[in-house]
């Protein structure tokens, strides 16, 4: 840990002429985390204000680790809600400092914004209900599919070879929660989103037999932590911090707790293990975007 520390303190003091984000948060005493609702297991609310996740608590242990190179006796950490709409614009006007929910890296987005490195690899994938008989894409055809706002998921689908030809009605959540509901409620026919944030909110259903995750990979996804663009030092800082819990086993026992074992606020399991590209990405850190990720 010491050697981390040294490492930050030394990436403050090289890069202090751009260091915004490090300035702000030494000025202010204060950082402000973009968080998500229902992104499953990665960044989620427990209501009343609080927050939880795997990437919540990624980000926390970040800020803990800037906050000791900083030199701050205390950090107060304001919590955030964001939207798939509103993520990206409220980094850039400095609203939010760190975004820890479920952003693919991707080309166009890195025009925008910045990533650290991929913490997790995701696969888009389709959510029915069990009885529904839906195993495949080309099933979905004269089907609602819900999807939720301001996200790719569906354009993959679309694009998917298997996909071709397949006609289906889209149906916008406003939030991940809200596109679950959909197909929960029989509005839709099925859910086409993360395959994790999928398993996140079927764990948490009146009757998790009721759903199934089916069908081909729509698309590979490297899922990282948001950061504004143009902070070299800020960006630094925050891979620097995770690329040690990488090295350190830290990030695997973070994905167990979060993924492997039952997580509040119903204490039941995502159940969804490590995958060899998340493996992969931990092995070599990088903050490569999605279109360098071969579909399988």
């Amino acid at each position: 840990m010491k050697k981390v520390l040294f490492a930050l303190a030394a990436t403050l003091a090289l890069g202090v002429a751009h260091a915004d984000t490090l300035k702000k948060i030494k000025d202010s005493g204060a950082v402000t985390m973009g968080v998500r609702e229902s992104s499953g297991a990665l960044s989620y609310t427990l209501g009343d204000g609080k927050f939880a996740g795997y990437h919540v608590e990624i980000c926390q242990r970040v800020l803990a680790d800037i906050q000791k190179s900083l030199g701050l006796a205390k950090l107060d950490i304001k919590y955030q809600p964001v939207t798939s709409q509103n993520r990206i614009p409220l980094v850039q006007n400095g609203t939010v400092d760190i975004e820890c929910g479920s952003t693919t890296n991707n080309a166009a987005r890195q025009k925008d914004v910045a990533f650290a490195v991929t913490t997790y690899v995701e696969e888009v994938r389709i959510a029915v209900k069990a009885n529904s008989g839906i195993t495949s894409i080309n099933q979905l055809n004269g089907r609602k599919v819900a999807t939720t706002t301001g996200t790719t998921s569906v354009q993959h689908l679309r694009r998917h070879e298997r996909g071709q030809g397949v006609n289906f009605e889209e149906v916008f959540g406003k939030d991940h929660a809200d596109s679950f509901l959909l197909l929960e409620s029989g509005r839709a026919d099925a859910f086409v989103m993360d395959g994790q944030i999928l398993a996140g909110n079927i764990a948490r259903s009146k009757n998790p037999a009721d759903f199934r995750i089916v069908g081909e990979v729509l698309s590979v996804e490297p899922i990282a932590i948001m950061l504004r663009k143009d902070d070299p030092a800020f960006k630094k800082a925050v891979d620097d911090s995770i690329t040690a819990m990488m090295k350190s086993g830290e990030l695997a026992k973070l994905y167990d707790k979060w993924f492997m074992q039952p997580i509040p606020p119903t204490n039941t399991r995502v159940g969804l293990a490590l995958s060899e590209a998340t493996k992969a990405a931990w092995a070599q850190p990088n903050d490569r975007p999605m279109e360098e990720y071969g579909r399988k």
